[in-house]
């Protein structure tokens, strides 16, 4: 096994949602653990009443691993990643069409520092404006790939299954 990956989904999709379920089957076909965390319970809380359960469920999945994993995430279970990774270790941050903020939420997106992180964004992006990802990776100096897609980025799987493989061969290297 070459450590643990969890894929968080976003707002009112699910654990089989399609860019969690082929990055999973990516990483499991070459020998890492993967973990679906269903926030379906959660979502039915709301846009921002479900941050909070979220990141606590997040949380309480990453210190029950031995190690610390790999969060991925898109759009809401990329922003709960960032946050969660704030608290408790992780190996690195593959995040995907990310809200910078949650209007009705108190806190701001964020991310622990220090730790390998991909930001990937549409530009295109009509539910999570790019514009909150720009300023935060130009900010925080981390790297931003732009990709002509919408929120989705259902057109560029191929790309972010890229990344993802490039990603998971630096942290393969580092251990």
């Amino acid at each position: 096994m070459r450590g643990q990956i969890i894929l968080s989904h976003g707002l009112n999709s699910e654990p089989n949602a399609t860019k969690v379920s082929a990055l999973a089957a990516q990483a499991e076909a070459q020998g890492w653990q993967t973990q679906r965390p269903d926030y379906r319970d959660d979502d039915a809380r709301g846009h921002d009443g479900c941050v909070a359960p979220r990141v606590a469920r997040l949380r309480a999945t990453i210190e029950a691993l031995p190690t610390p994993p790999l969060l991925v995430g898109s759009s809401m279970g990329a922003f709960v990643s960032g946050l969660a990774s704030l608290d408790v270790p992780v190996l690195g941050l593959l995040l995907l069409a990310t809200p910078s903020e949650i209007p009705g939420y108190a806190r701001a997106f964020d991310l622990r520092h220090g730790v390998p992180t991909m930001l990937i964004h549409g530009w295109r992006d009509d539910v999570c404006p790019p514009e909150g990802m720009l300023a935060f990776a130009g900010k925080h100096r981390l790297p931003l790939l732009m990709l002509d897609d919408d929120h989705r980025l259902g057109a560029n799987m191929d790309v972010i299954s890229a990344q993802f493989q490039s990603l998971l061969d630096q942290l393969a290297t580092a251990a």
